[in-house]
């Protein structure tokens, strides 16, 4: 018995009096106890983000000196030409665990960063995008996947563009192909749409950039700088998007058997500069009010709710999938996130429930088709909550049949308020935005 504990006690992946270990929320304690660190089975998911900006970004500086990102002692098989042999093997960057005063004390050669260390903790601009904004593949053949980025623009208030780039279909055969889609929302209040369908041999896309080209539709992302150029019939576009710098929100991806869904927003605070046309009259925009976000997955019988908004001190974005026979909440958990972002980066992450529509108006363009006067949330983490009340200005109606049973999708502006807390601390903010909702198939709130 002595032996065996002696044995246990010079373990690596023991857990005692004087260690500190920061777990994931959720965590069996029962399991921390009787199958130590490396019974748990876990990471930290979207460490790049919590390492650049939760942890050791500016939000921080005063209290946070240095952060050490560490892969801890896995076991892994090693093979070579005629032996296997069962190894631990651990990662870390060089130059942030000098910084810790935990570096290797190196016998002979260097350990240094090399470029994927560098890009892990400091990327350029181009990297920091193309990660974020890379296109993906499905897994497997599937008719239904979808993925397209989108842009939208606020000329002033009585005139606005939604920009879509799209690729969908079976990408991994042959029955895809891409999809451009503008809408203008004109000063006079009624809207354009304009629509290209582009066959798969015009379509280009990568899984390591983000860098996407639709026929004679393109977004290229070239030192965090984003090129939109659109040519279709009735309209054209070319605009520089240029990111506020930290007000984004990273990839975030739901997935099971038969649904993937992912998303992530490199651009939540933008601006636009260059020239929008519809049918031969053109107008210049300078640093116009802008926002860039982008989706993937499987999207049959797929409903969201989704919002976001520029305010004084805040941007504010919500949004949630429901996939198919998904219903309130998804594993016991709220399935909607609301996080408000400051010049720092994100200040907070919470959860709801749903969305309450309050009241009726009707949807000009769509008889019979009414959307909800305003909409309001009450979002909750720890002891912070958050209330949003959103006031619909003006919105657009779709109609979609999938699954067969036909929706109604709505995209509206909206002027919305928010007051409660954030890490303890009181807020209160306001500000104008973007928000879209799916109805039933009569178009009711």
């Amino acid at each position: 018995v002595g032996e065996a504990m002696l044995e246990q006690s010079r373990d690596v992946a023991l857990v005692g009096g004087g260690d500190l270990v920061a777990i994931p929320q959720g965590i069996d304690l029962e399991g921390l106890r009787t199958g130590a660190i490396t019974g748990l089975f876990h990471g930290i998911d979207r460490a790049r983000f919590v390492t650049r900006q939760m942890v050791a970004g500016p939000r921080h500086l005063g209290r946070i000196q240095a952060a050490s990102p560490v892969i801890e002692e896995k076991r892994l098989i090693l093979r070579t030409a005629d032996t296997t042999m069962l190894v631990r093997a651990g990662g870390e960057i060089p130059s942030q665990a000098a910084t810790m005063g935990a570096g290797l004390a190196v016998v002979a050669g260097r350990w240094a960063d090399g470029p994927a260390d560098l890009a892990w903790r400091a990327p350029t601009p181009q990297q920091l995008y193309d990660e974020m904004d890379r296109f993906h593949l499905p897994r497997g053949r599937d008719t239904t996947w979808g993925e397209w980025h989108y842009v939208n623009v606020v000329v002033s208030e009585r005139e606005w563009w939604y920009i879509t780039l799209l690729v969908g279909g079976d990408v991994l055969g042959e029955r895809w192909g891409g999809q451009v889609l503008v809408t203008r929302r004109r000063p006079d209040g009624g809207h354009d749409r304009f629509t290209a369908t582009v066959p798969r041999e015009q379509v280009q896309f990568d899984t390591t950039r983000a860098d996407l080209t639709v026929g004679t539709a393109s977004l290229v992302q070239r030192d965090g700088r984003y090129r939109l150029d659109v040519q279709v019939e009735g309209a054209r576009l070319a605009l520089d998007v240029i990111p506020a710098p930290r007000r984004y929100f990273p990839p975030v991806e739901l997935a099971d058997d038969q649904f993937r869904s992912g998303y992530v927003v490199p651009a939540l605070v933008a601006t636009a500069t260059g020239e929008l046309c519809a049918r031969g009259a053109c107008t210049q925009v300078a640093n116009a009010p802008a926002y860039h976000d982008h989706n993937w997955g499987t999207w049959s019988d797929v409903t969201w709710e989704w919002g976001m908004g520029h305010g004084r001190d805040h941007a504010l974005l919500y949004g949630g999938v429901r996939g198919p026979g998904t219903r309130g909440e998804v594993g016991g958990r709220a399935p909607f996130f609301l996080t408000l972002v400051d010049s720092l980066g994100v200040r907070q992450v919470y959860r709801f429930t749903d969305v309450v529509r309050h009241g009726a108006q009707p949807v000009p363009g769509s008889p019979g088709v009414s959307a909800p006067d305003s909409l309001a949330m009450v979002a909750v983490r720890g002891s912070d909550t958050v209330r949003v009340g959103v006031a619909i200005l003006d919105a657009t109606a779709s109609r979609s049949a999938a699954a067969g049973m036909e929706r109604v999708f709505l995209q509206m502006r909206g002027r919305w308020g928010l007051e409660g807390s954030a890490a303890g601390v009181p807020i209160r903010d306001m500000g104008t935005g973007f928000f879209e909702t799916w109805l039933d198939g009569e178009g009711a709130p």
